[in-house]
């Protein structure tokens, strides 16, 4: 019997051996039912049988080999919905993989122990074995993107539960440094919790943007007609109170009026300008220059620091990055650096416009917002 026929009559044999190996991979399948277990085996071994019959070109066998197959990266099947409802239960990856070699094993041994010794099957593993491979990597593919999905639920409620204890610290530390209540050690200490409730909520903030990002929405603007110039003042205002050593420069030049959304603008300028402070170098002075043209308006924030490296350069947009050197001043390096540098570009690219980065020993390091005219 060949191998396709073999698994299409041997399904319920197949399976048991699937629920028993499934059963002990702990804890995650401590309280699932024989049910949950199998869950899609029976339509994953129905369309390996499918692809083992399958005929086959000679350059189609040579691209499934090379993982090149026209349909590689489809998830929307059994082995794809496998994948997402094994990391909803609580299954590792290795735990996910480890289901599939032990299906293919089961398989070869049922299969091995019923042929004649004559019967040829080398062609038949070989294609059994792609098959098995394909159906895994379907099943890896949307067990990490609900992994991803996960994750960034999670990020999303946790900036919005921290938001309330996050306000009642910025009210004790308000209260604190009213001149009528306490001492100068209180208004010290008021100062201090002010501050670092400012802090921690432009992290939950941009945590919350970041997670609405990821599942499938985009950062909403408004726009209105507003000045660049004053709107660059404002973030150098917000930078200062970050980082009140460092010394910020603004120069503005030509028409900087335009339909924008201020809001969002002023937390891309200050975030390049909390990033330019804290890897500011020995010049301890931070520039951010705005000019407008007829076709477009651009910014530019400069600092003097150590050249980003290449490497670090090309990923300075990435979420979860980390720079490549400490800070310098005896500042301590902000946990989401990467994640306001991305939710910048986020809101630059949702006006129309490109952020960009570049760092040279001659010229420091600059980041440039362009902006197209929108306001007639």
């Amino acid at each position: 019997m060949n191998l396709s026929s073999f698994i299409l009559s041997h399904i319920e044999e197949i399976l048991v051996e699937w629920d028993a190996f499934a059963k002990t991979l702990q804890p995650a399948s401590q309280n699932m039912s024989g049910i949950e277990l199998r869950d899609h085996g029976n339509r994953i071994l129905e369309r390996v049988a499918k692809e083992i019959e399958l005929s086959e070109t000679p350059k189609e066998k040579d691209d499934k080999s090379k993982g090149l197959a026209p349909d590689a990266a489809n998830t929307d099947t059994a082995a794809g919905e496998h994948g997402t409802e094994r990391q909803l239960a609580g299954f590792t990856m290795l735990q996910l993989i480890s289901e599939y070699r032990s299906m293919r094993a089961s398989v070869l041994k049922l299969w091995m122990d019923n042929l004649s010794s004559n019967e040829r099957t080398s062609e038949q593993i070989l294609r059994f074995n792609e098959a098995i491979d394909k159906a895994l990597a379907e099943s890896a593919l949307t067990f990490h993107q609900q992994a991803n999905r996960t994750r960034d639920t999670f990020l999303a409620v946790l900036g919005h539960d921290l938001r309330g204890p996050l306000a009642t610290m910025t009210v004790a530390g308000s209260y604190l440094i009213r001149p009528d209540v306490g001492t100068d050690g209180t208004f010290v200490i008021g100062t201090r919790v002010k501050k670092s409730a400012a802090t921690m909520s432009a992290i939950v903030n941009d945590l919350l943007q970041y997670s609405q990002i990821q599942l499938g929405g985009k950062i909403p603007i408004t726009r209105s007609l507003a000045d660049i110039g004053a709107i660059c003042g404002a973030a150098v205002d917000d930078a200062r109170a970050s980082n009140p050593d460092c010394n910020f420069e603004l120069e503005t030049s030509g028409e900087l009026f335009d339909d924008f959304d201020a809001q969002r603008l002023q937390q891309v300028f200050a975030n390049l300008l909390n990033y330019a402070a804290l890897y500011r170098g020995r010049i301890n002075t931070v520039q951010i220059a705005a000019s407008g043209s007829a076709d477009a308006i651009t910014v530019q924030v400069r600092n003097h620091g150590p050249v980003i490296h290449p490497e670090s350069l090309k990923a300075i947009f990435d979420p979860w990055n980390q720079h490549h050197s400490k800070p310098w001043h005896g500042n301590q390096q902000s946990p989401s650096s990467g994640l306001a540098l991305f939710i910048s570009r986020e809101i630059t690219e949702s006006h129309g416009g490109t952020l960009i980065v570049e760092s040279s020993p001659s010229v420091g390091s600059v980041f440039t917002v362009s902006f197209p005219r929108q306001a007639s």
